[in-house]
């Protein structure tokens, strides 16, 4: 009777190399988004050009040069995202700022403005 170490039923693991890391993700159908409809400074043709190299890349088998011009598309796709949502907003803020203070200003100065009839009545008659 052996009671030293218990035994397993199954025979141990073989290690293998470690799993492989994902592919990068090339962003390409982002990239045409942008290009279709958010091409702010043509940010988002450029993030084509960069996602079309990543995914030749990771075709070719070239991880690293993949990995590489995967961050670029993800980049130029922010920044044109970005723009193309944020820089419309400020344009909006700046309008409907300008348009209240317009507003206040004329309020504030109707009296200026205004003709008062109630003095030339009398000389009138």
């Amino acid at each position: 009777m052996d009671t030293s170490y218990p035994r397993e039923d199954e025979p141990p693991r073989k290690r293998g190399p470690p799993p492989a890391a994902p592919p990068p993700r090339d962003h390409l159908v982002w990239a045409i988004f942008n290009t279709l409809y958010m091409n702010f400074c043509c940010l988002g043709f450029v993030a084509l050009a960069f996602a079309v190299k990543a995914r030749d890349r990771k075709v070719s088998g070239d991880v690293e040069a993949a990995r590489h011009f995967s961050s670029k598309a993800r980049c130029y796709n922010a920044l044109a995202t970005a723009g193309s949502v944020v820089l419309p907003l400020l344009l909006v803020a700046l309008v409907v700022t300008g348009v209240i203070h317009l507003s206040k200003l004329a309020q504030e100065s109707v009296g200026f403005f205004t003709y008062q009839l109630s003095g030339s009545d009398d000389e009138d008659q």
